[in-house]
C-alpha cells in the first residue's frame, strides 16, 4: 500500500492549539510575565506530530521542512515536543445497544480504518487554522483506527496525533502508529527492515522496546507492521517473526495490540497472500489481528477464517482489506464475501482510506459537504440506519454491523461539537471568527446518524456549522412535520436516580414546533424495533434556550437506555429547529479549579509556548485559551486537552505594549475554571 501524501494548514483561532514543554514558573490565579523571562526562554517552534526512521537514514540531506529522527536513538526525556504530543483521554469503555436494524449485527464483523490525516511531515500537533479536515464522527462502528502514512523520503513509522487518540479515545476506539517499510518502487530500502528487526548482544530487539515506549508515552495504542520492502530472504523472516513476538508480548505488558499487515512471507519475500495461509501464519499467530491484502476471493476469505479458528482465534480478527482511496462508496465489493446479510459474517473489514469522502469533494468544500458525504458513507444512501436503502450498491456499515457507545457514566454533556468549525462559539456567540480543527475539542456524538421515527416525510437531520452554541456546530433539524417525529441520539447506561436532571440547549430557527425530550429506561423489544420512550414537554424560542427536565415518574433505581428528542409542527409543519447541547446530571455542575503553573515557556516574537499542570480534584475535560483585548473583547485562541499550548502569528493590537491571555480548565458540563492569567510582553 502506498500512502498518498496530501498537506494541511495549521490550528485554531488566531493562533494554533497544541502542547508543550514542562511548565513555567507561576502559580495559579497569578500573571505570567514573559518579557524578559520569555526573552531568556526557549525559542517556540511550532510542533509536529513525531516520526522516525528505525535507525539509519537516506542518502543525501531532507528536504524543507523535514527532520530526519532515528528511533533508536529516542527518548522521551528529550524529545522537547512530547507534550504536544501526548494524548490525554484514556481509552472509553464500550457497549453495544440492541441493533438499529435487523442486519446490523452485535458480536461479529468490525471495521479497521486506516486514515491518512495528513502528511508524515509538517503534521501540526494539534489542529490547524482551516475547517477544511477530514473530522471522523462515525467512530461507533470503527473498532481500530491506524494512523496511515510514511514516507522513504521523510519516515517511515509515525505516532499519532493526539487529538486524534483524544477523540478516538472518547468513543471506545484505539489508534495503533504506523511503521511502514515501502516497496522499493516508493523508495523503499531493506536495510530499514533490517534496523527495525536488529538485535542485541542479549538477543532482544530493541526497537521492539522502543516502539511500545513511544506508544505509551504518547498515550496511543499499539503499531501497525507494514513490511513491504522486497528482496528479503528466510533469515529475514526470521529475525521479523522474532521482533514481532517480542513486540507482541511488551505491548500486551503495556495493554497496546499489534496489527500485522499481509505483504511479508515466511521466505522473506513480500508476496501479498490475499488470506491467511501458510505463507503469513506465524506472523499471524505472533500479533493481535492481521490486514488481509485486497487481493482477496469469496473462497479466500471463507478459508481464512476456518484457519484463525483452527488456530483457537476469532475469525474477526482478520480484516479483509477494501480499498476506497479513489472510489469510495462507487468501489465495486463483494459484501458478501465479508459481510453476507443471510448467515454469519466471515471475516472483518479493512477500510483503506476513506477521509476520500473529504478528498474527492471540489476545493470548494465545506464542513457540511463533508458531513453529508461521510454520512453517505458510513450510515448509506437512505441516511437513516433504522431504514437502510436495499437498493444501494454500497453496503454502508451501518447496514452490517452494530454501533456502540461510551455513555456510561454521568456527568455526561455534549454540544455536538464535531472538531472543526468555520467560527467558534460560546454561549451561543462568536469569541473567534477564525476557521479551526482540533479533533481534541471533539464530542461524544450521536451514534445512529440519523434515526428519525415518524408517519410523516422524515426531516433532515445534519451537523450545521452556520451557528452554534459552544464550539464549532450543532444539530440542525429541517423539514416538514406532518406528524410527530422523534430523532434517536444516543444509546446509553446512565444511572438513573431521584435526582437526576437532563438539560436541552436548543432554539426554533423558523415554525412553530413542540419539543419532548425523549428518555427510554429500557432496550427495544428486538433488532430494528424502536424504544419505548417517555416524553416530557420543553419549552422553545427563537433565541436559545436551556430546558431543565427532571425525570420525574422513571424508576429511581434504574437505567437511561436512550435519549432523544420528539418534535410536532404547527401550522404547515415547515420547521427548522436547532440542538445545541445536551447534558444528563445528579447533582450541581461544579467548575474545575484552575490550571497551575501556568506560564509561557518560549517566545520567538509572535509565537508562544505555554505549559501549566492539572488543577487539583481533576474534571478537566479541556482547556480554553482566550487572548483579552484592550477593550475587554476575549477572544478565543484554541483549546486542548493537552497541558500545553502553541500559539503563532500574534501581533500587537490597539497600541497594546503586551498581550495578555486567559487559560481556563473546562468540566465535563462545560463550566469553566476562573482563569489563570498570563502576558507577553511586545
Amino acid at each position: 500500500m502506498n500512502p498518498t501524501r496530501r498537506t494541511v494548514l495549521l490550528v485554531a483561532g488566531t493562533g494554533t492549539a497544541a502542547a508543550l514543554l514542562p511548565a513555567g514558573p507561576a502559580a495559579a490565579g497569578q500573571e505570567a510575565a514573559a518579557g524578559p523571562a520569555a526573552e531568556a526562554a526557549p525559542e517556540a517552534p511550532r510542533p509536529y506530530a513525531s516520526y522516525w526512521y528505525p535507525d539509519s537514514f537516506p542518502s543525501g540531506s531532507p528536504g524543507a521542512g523535514i527532520t530526519w529522527r532515528s528511533l533508536k536513538a529516542w527518548s522521551a526525556a528529550t524529545d522537547a515536543d512530547l507534550a504536544f504530543n501526548t494524548a490525554s483521554v484514556p481509552l472509553a469503555e464500550r457497549f453495544t445497544p440492541t441493533p438499529v436494524n435487523s442486519t446490523a449485527r452485535a458480536g461479529q464483523a468490525r471495521i479497521q480504518s486506516l486514515v491518512s490525516f495528513g502528511p508524515t511531515a509538517s503534521n501540526p500537533s494539534q489542529g490547524a487554522a482551516t475547517a477544511d479536515y477530514y473530522a471522523l464522527t462515525h467512530w461507533s462502528y470503527v473498532d481500530e483506527l491506524v494512523f496511515w502514512g510514511g514516507s522513504s523520503g521523510e519516515g517511515l513509522i509515525l505516532a499519532p496525533n493526539a487529538p486524534i487518540v483524544d477523540a478516538a479515545h472518547r468513543h471506545g476506539v484505539p489508534v495503533l502508529g504506523n511503521v511502514f517499510l515501502p516497496p522499493a518502487a516508493y523508495g523503499g530500502q531493506l536495510q530499514w527492515t533490517r534496523d527495525l528487526v536488529q538485535k542485541d548482544a542479549a538477543g532482544h530487539y530493541p526497537l521492539a522496546a522502543q516502539l511500545v515506549a513511544v506508544a505509551e508515552a504518547h498515550g496511543f495504542d499499539g503499531w501497525f507492521i507494514n513490511a513491504e520492502t522486497s528482496g528479503g530472504n528466510a533469515a529475514l523472516a526470521t529475525d521479523m517473526l522474532g521482533f514481532l513476538t517480542e513486540l507482541k508480548t511488551l505491548s500486551a505488558a503495556k495493554g497496546q495490540r499489534v496489527t500485522w499487515y499481509d505483504s511479508m512471507t515466511v521466505s522473506g519475500s513480500v508476496s501479498w497472500q490475499g488470506a491467511l495461509n501458510n505463507q503469513n501464519r506465524v506472523f499471524y499467530q505472533a500479533a493481535d489481528t492481521m490486514f488481509i491484502d485486497f487481493r482477496w476471493s469469496a473462497s479466500s476469505l471463507v478459508s481464512s477464517g476456518a484457519a484463525a479458528q483452527q488456530l483457537g482465534r476469532s475469525k474477526y480478527e482478520l480484516w479483509a482489506g477494501v480499498d476506497v482511496e479513489a472510489n469510495g462508496w462507487n468501489r465495486s465489493v463483494n459484501w458478501d464475501a465479508m459481510v453476507p446479510s443471510g448467515s454469519a459474517h466471515v471475516v472483518s473489514v479493512g477500510f483503506y482510506r476513506p477521509e476520500w469522502t473529504r478528498n474527492h469533494l471540489p476545493a470548494t468544500r465545506t464542513p457540511g459537504d463533508f458531513h453529508a458525504a461521510d454520512d453517505r458513507f458510513w450510515s448509506g444512501r437512505s441516511l437513516d440506519p433504522a431504514r437502510p436503502d436495499t437498493t444501494d450498491t454500497w453496503r454502508a456499515p451501518a447496514v452490517s454491523v452494530a454501533d456502540r457507545s461510551t455513555v456510561t457514566a454521568l456527568p455526561f454533556a455534549s454540544t455536538f461539537n464535531t472538531g472543526h468549525g468555520l467560527r467558534w462559539y460560546e454561549d451561543g456567540e462568536v469569541t473567534s471568527t477564525a476557521q479551526w480543527n482540533h479533533l481534541g475539542l471533539q464530542d461524544r456524538l450521536p451514534s445512529r446518524r440519523w434515526v428519525t421515527r415518524t408517519t410523516g416525510p422524515h426531516p433532515a437531520v445534519t451537523f450545521d456549522f452556520a451557528d452554534a452554541w459552544c464550539g464549532g456546530s450543532s444539530v440542525l433539524v429541517d423539514g416538514t412535520l406532518t406528524a410527530p417525529t422523534t430523532l434517536d441520539l444516543y444509546g446509553t447506561r446512565l444511572p438513573l436516580g431521584a435526582d437526576t436532571v437532563v438539560e436541552l440547549t436548543h432554539r426554533a430557527d423558523s415554525g412553530d414546533v413542540g419539543v419532548e425530550l425523549a428518555v427510554a429506561t429500557a432496550e427495544p423489544s428486538g433488532p430494528g424495533q424502536p424504544y419505548a420512550y417517555t416524553y416530557f414537554p420543553v419549552t422553545v424560542g427563537d433565541d436559545w434556550e436551556t430546558s431543565t427536565v427532571r425525570l420525574t415518574g422513571l424508576p429511581a433505581d434504574g437505567t437511561v437506555h436512550a435519549l432523544g428528542v420528539r418534535l410536532t409542527g404547527a401550522g404547515d409543519g415547515a420547521v427548522k429547529w436547532r440542538l445545541g447541547g445536551l447534558s444528563v446530571r445528579d447533582q450541581d455542575a461544579q467548575a474545575p479549579g484552575t490550571p497551575v503553573d501556568a506560564g509561557i515557556t518560549g517566545a520567538s516574537g509572535g509565537d508562544l509556548r505555554l505549559a501549566w499542570r492539572a488543577p487539583t480534584g481533576g474534571g478537566v475535560r479541556h482547556y480554553t485559551l482566550h487572548r483579552v483585548l484592550l477593550d475587554g473583547t476575549r477572544r478565543f485562541l484554541g483549546g486542548t486537552a493537552q497541558q500545553a499550548f502553541f500559539v503563532g502569528g500574534l501581533t500587537a493590537e490597539g497600541g497594546e505594549t503586551a498581550a495578555r491571555f486567559e487559560l481556563r480548565a473546562v468540566g465535563e458540563l462545560y463550566t469553566a475554571s476562573a482563569p489563570a492569567t498570563l502576558t507577553h510582553t511586545w
